[in-house]
């Protein structure tokens, strides 16, 4: 059955930019009736966590299983934001060991990467808790009502409000909107969300907003980096080589050996229950391909193992995998944007009452939690100066 729902702001999006942005608007902003929509079954976006159905007891971090804070230029508002994480025990510093795989499989202690600069950060439950802690800071998630599982594929702006129709049919009114993910606004939405006109563009034609279409052609030139990760749920036995008590152990390859053996990075992560994951990222297109092309996923799943014990053979730390390890796959449809990044001036559309965040504006963060956090920051800050 279709159903109308008429709120003063919608925020479209689950992820942890949404959720910064609800929770500080929210605590300075008396809007009577704000709702959350997201795909997904919960919140956390590229930094969520796969709680398994099939098998029960793991809690996987398959997105970011973790972020980090350059802040070279020293954003007052982003290091006052983490200081107050720090401070609510959301998040700790993440000690972990970090490694980076050199031909021979050795390791190397180098932080020499973009998801490592600056200072490691670690949720202390998992990264889609995070998300959660975050909304329910305050108390504030009984002033915020939660849409899941639920896609938007078309928007309309009437008479100073806005519109927004699910794939099911669903409509939400509103006066404010804010769009945390560019899916709505970019040309990937065409074949994702099966339509023949950006949401955002049809929304809003071309020629009636200057900002609306500089933004969108920002966006024209900004693409995504596709991923697959595979989520390894080893066996009972399965341990280090050697003692090592921290929650997380991260590898990462560097370019020859990521071209060898198709592998990004490498997260093993303890369980409650003493056993340990792993999670392998992979943005390698000809793997991608062969995973999309696989007429049978058992087959594919062996040359994972295979490839991942012959990177580690002689290692160390890690032993090999049988081939009887139980593996899921997670294919990325919103993934790392790449290239261009959008401008922070374009984050606040006045006349349509619209207001955008996320890791793919500009800013030394971008692409990473970082922007997504300090776009969102910033955001709220322009947003509540807006409707005083």
């Amino acid at each position: 059955m279709k159903s109308n729902f008429t709120y003063d702001l919608l925020i479209i999006g689950g992820g942890i930019s949404a959720c910064v942005f609800a929770s500080k608007y929210l605590k300075s902003n008396n809007t009577k009736k704000v709702a959350l929509i997201e795909i997904g079954r919960g919140l956390g976006g590229r930094s969520s966590t796969r709680i398994s159905n099939r098998f029960k007891g793991w809690k996987l971090n398959h997105g970011a299983p973790n972020f980090n804070i350059s802040n070279s230029k020293n954003n007052l508002l982003l290091k006052s934001y983490i200081d107050e994480l720090l401070a609510n025990k959301f998040i700790k510093i993440d000690d972990s060991d970090l490694f980076f795989l050199n031909d021979d499989s050795n390791s190397e202690s180098q932080k020499k990467s973009e998801f490592s600069c600056g200072v490691n950060y670690l949720s202390l439950d998992s990264m889609s808790q995070l998300s959660q802690k975050i909304i329910e800071s305050n108390d504030l998630k009984k002033k915020i009502n939660f849409y899941f599982e639920t896609l938007i594929v078309d928007l309309k702006f009437n008479d100073k409000e806005w519109v927004l129709t699910s794939k099911n049919g669903d409509k939400f009114k509103s006066k404010y909107l804010v769009l945390s993910t560019n899916l709505l606004l970019h040309k990937r939405s065409l074949d994702i969300l099966n339509v023949n006109q950006i949401p955002l563009r049809k929304a809003i034609p071309l020629n009636c907003d200057k900002k609306i279409d500089l933004l969108l052609n920002f966006l024209e030139e900004q693409s995504f980096i596709p991923r697959l990760t595979f989520l390894i749920y080893t066996n009972e036995n399965y341990s280090y080589k050697d003692f090592y008590s921290k929650k997380q152990r991260y590898f990462y390859l560097k370019n020859n050996l990521e071209n060898k053996y198709k592998f990004e990075r490498i997260i093993f992560q303890m369980q409650d229950n003493n056993k340990l994951g792993i999670v392998v990222h992979t943005k390698n297109l000809e793997l991608i391909n062969s995973y999309i092309n696989a007429k049978d996923e058992e087959v594919f799943k062996h040359k994972i193992i295979t490839n991942f014990n012959k990177l580690f053979e002689g290692n160390s730390v890690v032993n090999k995998l049988t081939f009887d390890e139980k593996i899921s796959i997670m294919k990325w449809r919103a993934s790392q944007p790449s290239g261009i990044a959008v401008p922070l001036s374009f984050q606040l559309i006045r006349k349509y009452r619209i207001g955008f965040c996320g890791d793919w504006f500009e800013g030394e963060g971008f692409g990473r939690i970082e922007g997504s956090i300090l776009s969102a920051l910033i955001l709220e800050k322009k947003f509540s100066d807006f409707i005083k």
